[in-house]
């Protein structure tokens, strides 16, 4: 009487693996096209086959290859980033309201750079064309300690509670304090008001191919050996005692992931300023398509951020046209919603995804 059950248990998993290749497969198209898209995108719009002969070189274009193409690219690479950072947040903590921009560790990452940049004198020439092309390498490590004293501060405040509402309520709190010391620190120091609140809101303007380079060198470190930890991941999400159990080592866990994960948020900070909900938002939209099996779940939230925030910086640009928004306020204005639709959902007694 049980036969019939075994097909039963084949077939949908021969679905998830078949949904699993299509969503990648469609994320890297996707990505592809939002690549052509950036890139013509601004005051001077560029067709779609002169933005593609110019990428492949078969025409030479200034506007594309040192203007827009380092701001897509460099779109794709804090929005991988944050993505997957968000995922890491969220597996680690078992929580899945954690991300990046919710637990603080943003604004801390802020708050670093901006304190580290006042103290060695340099934020006299924020905002100017060549500041982020040369800045220090000092800026990124203040940064990194920012976001490391947020995390710090988030986990005390909570009270070590790693689930609910706590944690994030901590981070909020957190971040809004870093946030506003971080304001007060770059409004003393310059007089360039534009620059420093669309770097306070996130913007990509600034992203120049040193900060490319920046960022792909730390996504070549992190990812790898985040990736490497996701059946860690995935034995913790059954509960730490599970994890113990199988010999995990779970204070150095904990302690090389926050690690990664702070360190790939205070990159994206320093070129891109404070960008909220894209490492809350890509983990749980493809948590639906792939799983939640951390190895598929992470590399695919790595692809879901890079194609969210290349796409929230084009509408930044096309929105109030020939004005440009900062595009922290795209993505609040689409996470935002989101977070508070799962809380709902969370109040109804619905599972989360």
């Amino acid at each position: 009487m049980q036969g019939p059950a075994k097909p039963t248990a084949v077939w949908p998993s021969f679905g998830l693996l078949a949904r699993r290749g299509l969503t990648f497969a469609g994320l890297l198209l996707l990505l592809g096209l939002a690549l052509v898209l950036g890139v013509g995108q601004g005051a001077v719009y560029v067709p779609p086959t002169e933005v593609v002969a110019a990428l492949l070189g078969e025409r030479e274009n200034p506007i594309i290859t040192e203007l827009r193409l380092p701001r897509v690219l460099g779109a794709m690479l804090v929005g991988a980033a944050l993505g997957l950072a968000g995922a890491a947040y969220q597996g680690l903590f078992r929580n899945p309201l954690a991300d990046p921009y919710l637990m603080g560790v943003a604004a801390g990452a802020s708050f670093g750079f901006t304190l580290t940049l006042s103290l060695s004198g340099l934020l006299a020439g924020f905002g100017a064309g060549l500041f982020f092309a040369s800045l220090p390498t000092t800026a990124a490590l203040g940064a990194f300690l920012g976001a490391v004293l947020a995390v710090v501060l988030t986990l005390t405040l909570a009270g070590g509670a790693q689930s609910g509402l706590h944690l994030i309520l901590a981070g909020v709190v957190v971040g809004s304090v870093l946030t506003g010391l971080s304001t007060l620190i770059l409004l003393l120091d310059t007089d360039r008001i534009r620059e420093v609140f669309s770097y306070t809101l996130g913007s990509l303007s600034f992203m120049g191919w040193r900060g490319v380079g920046m960022l792909a060198m730390g996504l070549a470190v992190a990812l790898p050996i985040v990736w490497g930890l996701a059946r860690a991941l995935n034995a913790l999400s059954l509960g730490e005692e599970t994890a113990r159990s199988l010999g995990l080592p779970l204070s150095s866990l904990r302690l090389l992931l926050i690690a990664l994960s702070t360190l790939l948020t205070a990159l994206s900070v320093v070129q891109a300023g404070i960008i909220g909900f894209v490492g809350f938002v890509a983990p749980h939209a493809l948590r639906q398509l792939v799983g939640g099996d951390y190895r598929y779940l992470l590399p695919a939230s790595a692809l879901g951020g890079a194609l969210l925030l290349t796409l929230a910086d084009w509408a930044a640009r096309v929105v109030v046209r020939p004005a440009e928004l900062p595009v922290g306020v795209i993505t609040t204005l689409l996470g935002g919603p989101f977070f508070l639709y799962l809380l709902w959902r969370a109040r109804r007694g619905l599972q989360w995804g």
